[in-house]
């Protein structure tokens, strides 16, 4: 018996590769596809139709190359298609949101600052966020507008970006907040930069480990069958594991900014047209 099912992630640029790296970590012994949906980055300031239009695509795509379980690594698509998406496909799908429950759980002074894009925070699925926890918190959002090109750009560390940083989170600071909570999947590659602004005493969020462990729940629960053809197929082949890249945008130069943010060198191929 040979296995030929796959892990499909996507996202509107290269940031949904901390999520993937997270899914790595558990889960070794997968095959993962991943699409960075770049030539159309950033979905934050696209409409909720148009992010919907693109989700379709790529997960049809992903379905197509043989992935029966999807990771949507961005905030700002899941809240527009996570709940189209599992009415059209009949795969498990696993979605991001603002990890504000444990944000709120590590908050000291009551006041939890939440960096995101903007289509995130005007998201119906935001909203609820807030209803469920604002009363036990202060909530103080902030859109980042920029900070996703920085990523896609490799600019990690530039003036630029901690001129950026800076901007975004003095007011949440100044508000109180000893909690931050990243709400993009971008955001977690410039980690180093916001701790450097922000100090040692002011706790982040990111949700990429926890969306890996419910990803391992719901295909246990889900996929019994595919448990076993996996068991199997490791033990016929200790090589089956790799990872596959896509990109809709210039594959040259996804692979030199993707590259450095998996960690080692890989090859990325474009999208077919019909995908693009």
């Amino acid at each position: 018996m040979k296995y030929s099912g796959a892990i499909g992630v996507f996202d509107s640029g290269v940031g949904g590769l901390s999520v993937l790296q997270h899914i790595r970590r558990l889960l070794p012994d997968e095959r993962l596809i991943y699409i960075a949906d770049s030539a159309h980055v950033p979905y934050g300031d696209k409409s909720p139709e148009y992010i919907l239009q693109r989700a379709q695509i790529l997960t049809r795509f992903l379905v197509e190359q043989g992935a029966d379980a999807i990771v949507i690594a961005c905030n700002t698509a899941t809240a527009a298609a996570v709940a189209c998406l599992r009415n059209q496909f009949s795969v498990p799908i696993v979605g991001m949101e603002p990890a504000v429950k444990p944000a709120v759980a590590a908050t000291k002074t009551g006041v939890v600052g939440v960096l995101a894009t903007i289509g995130t925070l005007e998201s119906a699925r935001f909203a609820a966020l807030l209803e469920r926890y604002g009363e036990e918190v202060e909530i103080v959002t902030q859109g980042c507008p920029g900070l996703v090109e920085q990523v896609e750009s490799g600019e990690l560390s530039s003036d630029r970006t901690r001129k950026l940083i800076e901007n975004y989170t003095s007011p949440l600071l100044e508000r109180g907040a000893d909690t931050l909570i990243l709400g993009c999947t971008h955001y977690p590659f410039l980690s180093p930069l916001i701790r450097e602004v922000v100090g040692n005493n002011v706790v982040i969020v990111d949700t990429g480990e926890a969306v890996a462990r419910q990803l391992q729940r719901r295909i246990k629960s889900e996929l019994p069958v595919r448990e076993a053809q996996l068991a199997i197929a490791q033990h016929e082949c200790k090589e089956n594991a790799h990872t596959k890249f896509f990109t809709s945008a210039e594959p040259a130069k996804a692979k030199s900014i993707m590259s450095v943010l998996w960690g080692e060198s890989i090859q990325v191929n474009l999208l077919p047209n019909e995908f693009l």
